[in-house]
């Protein structure tokens, strides 16, 4: 970890864009059910997209670049979760006032201003994650800032806006989503690119994350928020980061991307000092006619072709590790993947692996007119797709002697790294929605919501008063689970002490021992806690209970009475202790311990023995 001296230097820039999914009644501008589906699809639409025109009758680069692909898209419908509207066949309905209210407040919360008339608009998105091809957007708040460590991270904007639609599977042609996800309220607060090393964006996001989650007001669980960043170094340019959902990488991932863009700027300055070129794309499909490669005898299946280009004085270059397992070769590989290809071969790589002969090398470095010096890269494919990707991967060479490229790159938290998604997007996606009416802000609802803003100072002081345990206080305050946890203690009436440390250590050992308990219900984990208050279990036996806990509220009560969890106590404890005949303290409680360790509190046991 380098210090703030180090990225001062680099002229590293960094700002941040939040989006957090809001905890409410229904959708944004539909009365579907605002949570994931857990029923099967009843429905399928089949779309295809292309780019259009924003307000200033220019097409975002962006949305023109997903055009391009030539994909269809496929949209899984749910009888509660989805409806016309989230297919485009309906016009919008009123806006969630709930949803409004809430973003005004968290507005309130950055000491934002608010406009006087919201206006909604679309945001072109041809990705395939939207069937209408737009996502409903509206800003609620400007000019607001956070604090931290008495510096003002200043917050230009806050939007209201709609979540997207989620992923199920794709190939080359196709891609699938679910709809359930579409429509939710979302709201997306931005900083300006003021925060000075990767340790201090990952501190805003912290905060803004206890912020929102104060509020009461957002949805809890993997994936209802998200974190991209957005960064840059001197001689460098801006690139997105797009996808953090674990916070506790990010400043590593911004380390990677930070060593990415410099190591291409040392790449860069050498080809231009060896006078680096790339040449066109050949068709070198009759040199592989019988290869012996599996993968590119694969590709040549059909209508199959394969493609090359000269890399002149890349020798050497084009395999330099720029990140963890990721190479120039790699930039350039993720360009030709868009076009549905599985990536280049280049010779920097060890081509005995893809069982490509040297006669098929020497032949190929004469049709391309190699000399010492010069590398070469192979794509190979359908005959459209691997023209296209040809294409694509020599733009992106050339780019290499050149400058960095503007992207939105998809996070990688696995390696730590990321990848090339899509060119970054600039501001010509926006376009008004003719289909809402605009909203003019309530004045007095306003001036009520200030009383609602949530203060981390007091919220501090009661959970060290509650939990009893500084340390863990503070852990749980700036934990995503500090929503869960006032709603378990609110309901339940469980010891906070108790609910806290659970949330926070057992929970998290069965997460990593891949125990899927973010799926489990909220108001399952409420009745669980409420045994535990009303003894009807033991501390011991909820962890058992949790562990074996599918998602139905129902199944809690047979695994209490399938795995004999019930509590003893009262009575019942002083009858198991007289009959043990044990008149040594130590061995007595060793003795009921080990046999009823899920079934006895311990300190009620210790309690009785004196």
């Amino acid at each position: 970890m380098h210090d703030a001296d180090y990225y001062k230097n680099l002229g590293f820039k960094s700002g941040l864009e939040i989006h957090q999914r809001l905890a409410t009644a229904h959708k944004l501008f539909c009365s579907c059910d605002p949570n994931l589906a857990e029923e099967e699809e009843i429905g399928k639409v089949e779309r295809v997209q292309r780019a259009v025109a924003g307000e200033l009758g220019l097409v975002d680069v962006s949305t023109s670049f997903e055009s391009g692909k030539n994909r269809k898209f496929v949209y899984n419908s749910f009888r509660d979760a989805t409806c016309l509207v989230d297919t485009d066949e309906e016009p919008p309905h009123n806006l969630n006032s709930e949803a409004l209210e809430t973003a005004m407040l968290l507005a309130q919360t950055f000491g934002c201003g608010v406009p006087d008339e919201i206006e909604v608009m679309r945001k072109g998105v041809v990705d395939g994650s939207d069937p209408s091809g737009f996502q409903r957007t509206m800003q609620v708040g400007y000019n607001g800032h956070l604090e931290l460590n008495k510096k003002k991270i200043p917050i230009p904007s806050i939007f209201l806006e709609e979540e997207s639609s989620g992923i199920v599977s794709q190939d080359e042609n196709t891609v699938t989503y679910n709809t359930d996800r579409l429509g939710i309220p979302l709201i997306e607060i931005d900083t300006d690119p003021v925060l000075a090393t990767p340790q201090e964006v990952k501190e805003v996001a912290f905060k803004i994350g206890m912020l929102l989650r104060l509020t009461g007001k957002v949805q809890r669980g993997i994936g209802s928020i998200r974190q991209d960043v957005n960064l840059s170094i001197a001689n460098g340019v801006r690139v997105e980061l797009k996808g953090f959902q674990e916070l506790d990488v990010v400043d590593k991932i911004i380390e990677n991307e930070v060593e990415r863009q410099i190591n291409l700027l040392k790449l860069r300055d050498e080809l231009q000092s060896k006078k680096a070129q790339v040449g066109s794309a050949v068709d070198v499909t009759d040199v592989f006619a019988s290869t012996a490669s599996k993968v590119i005898k694969e590709n040549l299946r059909g209508e199959g072709s394969v493609y090359g280009a000269r890399l002149k004085g890349f020798a050497g270059i084009v395999g330099f590790e720029i990140n963890p397992n990721r190479r120039l070769g790699s930039e350039i590989s993720d360009y030709a993947k868009v076009s549905g290809i599985r990536g280049i071969i280049h010779s920097d790589e060890d081509l005995e692996k893809y069982a490509i002969s040297k006669k098929e090398v020497i032949e190929l470095e004469n049709r391309l007119g190699l000399v010492e010096g010069d590398a070469f890269m192979l794509v190979s494919g359908q005959s459209g797709a691997a023209k296209e990707a040809i294409e694509r991967a020599i733009w992106r060479a050339k780019m290499a002697i050149k400058e960095l490229p503007l992207e939105t790159r998809a996070v990688d938290s696995k390696n730590m790294t990321s990848r090339f998604l899509r060119p970054l997007p600039g501001g010509s996606r926006l376009y008004p929605e003719t289909d809402a009416m605009p909203i003019e802000v309530d004045k007095k609802k306003l001036s009520s919501l200030k009383k609602m803003v949530p203060n981390i100072e007091k919220t501090s002081r009661n959970l060290k008063k509650d939990i009893g345990n500084a340390q863990l206080a503070e852990q749980m305050q700036k934990s995503p689970q500090l929503q869960l946890y006032n709603t378990i203690v609110e309901k339940s009436k469980a010891d906070p002490k108790f609910v806290a440390a659970f949330l926070l250590e057992k929970m998290k050992d069965m997460r990593r021992s891949g125990i899927e308990v973010g799926a489990i219900p909220e108001d399952v984990l409420i009745y669980i806690f409420e045994g535990y208050a009303n003894g009807v279990v033991t501390k011991n036996a909820v962890e058992e209970i949790v562990k074996a806990l599918p998602k139905g509220l129902d199944e809690v009560d047979k695994i209490v009475s399938a795995k004999k969890l019930e509590k003893i106590s009262g009575a019942n404890l002083r009858k198991l202790v007289d009959g043990m005949h044990e008149k040594d303290k130590g061995a007595l409680i060793k003795k009921i311990m080990s046999k009823y360790r899920l079934n006895i509190d311990g300190e009620e046991l210790n309690s009785l023995l004196k």
